[in-house]
């Protein structure tokens, strides 16, 4: 499914435990980017985010300061918005602030290597969460596995392939055919993760549901109005189809690709939404309108940014490697389930 340098599904390895299930790929990364000393007195650590006023982004905050004020460290986090000027200013504000090690969500891989050199000056140790990046260049697909920061968050195959998986059996139980149905796949193209989650829900459809739909690509910019726009002019350019399935990255692709259909014409009953994350696709499901968004796999960013907290602190206070990657646990939800799940619906 996936052209990075990194199996995402080799996430069967390793389970750790930090109030939170987890899982490691079991992998070690010897040879980070960025190394540094082990610090004696109380650890200092600054969490940059992008898009910080998203609810999956909020939890995260959340769940890295809890467990930061747990092991007693001092945590400053950061909202990046979308900015990836202002990412590249801001390591280098936390890194003259003497914090001890960055956590960071960058709003564009593309600034990885400043990022990675930023924190290799100063011998401030990085780790990422969510998004990988790339210490020599900007693109993480085309990056050398020693290459790649070590990255804290989901396993983008396990994630996609229970999109499809939910997708086909949804199409299955609705009886479509598939000369009248089209598959919507939506994201930001540039982003690793993203492609990871696409592919393989394209993957597990196929095979679950046994058939192969056609499916459009849509690029877009990871928001709800972007891929709103994109999926609008792609209906335009597809006339005639009866039903759709929609995916994308995260929710806010799923939410824009339904909001569209929905808003050509489309009834609810014609479209199979999964999203990715639950904190959108949980709004559709707080009222009595019927809605194409029929189930989203929930991810909580709390048990992101605890995992990340605490990786951080094992490697600077007792020397512990940084794993290449480690994976905190996902749940489908639906509209009758979202609620006892502990979807935080912002």
């Amino acid at each position: 499914m996936h052209r990075s340098p990194i199996r995402l599904a080799a996430a069967a390895g390793l389970c750790i435990s930090l109030s939170l299930t987890a899982c490691s790929t079991g992998r070690e990364s010897s040879s980070s980017p960025v190394s540094a000393t082990p610090v004696t007195g109380k650890i200092s650590l600054t969490y940059l985010q992008k898009q910080g006023d998203q609810e999956y982004f909020i939890g995260e905050a959340q769940g890295a300061k809890a467990k930061a004020a747990e092991l007693g460290v001092d945590l400053k986090v950061v909202n990046l918005g979308n900015d990836a000027n202002k990412a590249v200013s801001e390591v280098q504000a936390a890194v003259a602030q003497k914090s001890n090690g960055l956590i960071i969500v960058v709003p564009d891989p593309a600034v990885g290597p400043q990022v990675v050199q930023a924190a290799k000056d100063a011998g401030v140790a990085l780790l990422t969460s969510d998004d990988q990046i790339c210490a020599t260049g900007p693109s993480p697909v085309e990056c050398a596995k020693e290459n790649l920061v070590p990255r804290i968050g989901f396993s983008g195959a396990q994630m996609g392939g229970e999109v499809g998986k939910r997708a086909a059996e949804d199409y299955v139980k609705a009886g479509w055919k598939p000369a009248d149905t089209r598959i919507i796949s939506a994201w930001k193209q540039d982003v690793t993760v993203c492609t990871d989650r696409v592919e393989a829900a394209d993957s597990a459809f196929t095979a679950t549901a046994g058939a192969k739909i056609r499916k459009i690509d849509v690029a877009t910019d990871n928001t709800p109005t972007g891929a709103q726009d994109k999926v609008a002019a792609t209906l335009t350019a597809n006339p005639g189809v009866k039903n759709w399935i929609v995916w994308g990255c995260n929710d806010e692709n799923v939410q824009g690709g339904v909001t569209a259909l929905e808003n050509a014409g489309v009834k609810a009953d014609n479209i199979i939404g999964v999203g990715l994350g639950a904190y959108l696709a949980c709004k559709n499901w707080s009222g009595d309108k019927p809605t194409g968004m029929r189930a989203a796999l929930f991810i909580n960013g709390h048990d992101v940014g605890a995992l990340a907290v605490q990786t951080m602190y094992d490697r600077l206070k007792n020397g512990k490697p940084f794993p290449a990657e480690a994976f905190a646990p996902t749940t489908m939800v639906d509209s009758t389930s979202w609620k006892s799940a502990g979807v935080t619906c912002g």
